[in-house]
């Protein structure tokens, strides 16, 4: 299968936005051995501002665009150092490509993203894909890590996307103010009724949330791609999404 994964900044760092040593071990070790199983995995990682904050010491993630791109500039240098290390320490290249909105829009642009991206999965390589922060504007930007997944997953044509997050999917309700809320296991069609029930934002370090899950899983189903949405505290968890098992929300790509 080639699957894209996109963990996010809650999954990777401590709410101080150091990094979550244990769990991006964790990750790159299962992600390592379903490549030895024969997947293909493209990553799309978020971390770069929230590590960058811990990195610089700031005391929140900053409000203003050049502490932001400063933040994101430190940040992406620390995560694809640690993400070299510890992929290299199971046999395997990476590669990191930052991409804007204007890479994506303009068809030259992107026909050579794609290009890229054939060529380094045909070559074994990992790749490890994020918004480039340090030059995006609020014109050029994708403006969040869920969004950009479904759209790499489309335009890479993946046979899955998987969404690593801090709960287990999509509640009926918010499960922390709501004790009846269920988790919704299924969803074949991205209702009016399935968006309002998305929420706000997410956390602190991270620009996501629910909303943006949503809308990533609209642009992915479309394209006619299953999208999860799974608790990536424990990465092992990703063994059995891929067999179709696990506690999670899978949205059902549309069937053409």
């Amino acid at each position: 299968m080639r699957l894209v994964i996109k963990v996010g900044t809650s999954t990777l760092a401590h709410s101080t936005g150091k990094l979550n040593i244990r769990r991006v071990e964790e990750l790159c070790k299962v992600l390592s051995d379903l490549k030895n199983a024969g997947h293909e995995i493209v990553l799309v990682s978020s971390g770069a501002i929230g590590m960058g904050v811990g990195k610089l010491n700031l005391a929140a993630r900053p409000d203003d665009m050049p502490t932001k791109q400063a933040a994101a500039a430190v940040g992406q240098c620390e995560l694809m150092y640690v993400y070299d290390k510890l992929f290299s320490g199971y046999g395997h290249v990476v590669a990191q490509i930052l991409i804007t909105g204007d890479d994506i829009e303009d068809s030259g642009r992107r026909g050579h993203f794609v290009n890229t991206m054939e060529r380094l999965l045909s070559l074994g390589a990992l790749p490890v894909i994020n918004e480039n922060d340090t030059v995006a504007t609020a014109e050029i930007s994708v403006g969040d890590n869920d969004t950009l997944a479904a759209i790499v997953a489309a335009n890479v044509g993946a046979d899955l996307l998987i969404l690593l997050t801090d709960i287990d999917g999509l509640y009926s309700a918010d499960p922390k103010r709501d004790c009846s809320a269920h988790l919704i296991e299924e969803v074949e069609d991205v209702t009016d009724e399935i968006i309002s029930l998305a929420g706000g934002a997410g956390s602190a370090l991270g620009t996501g949330g629910m909303a943006t899950k949503i809308h990533a899983a609209g642009l992915c189903t479309r394209a006619g791609i299953d999208m999860i949405i799974a608790n990536g505290s424990n990465p092992s968890i990703l063994y059995d999404l891929i067999e179709g098992r696990g506690v999670c929300t899978r949205f059902r790509g549309v069937k053409r």
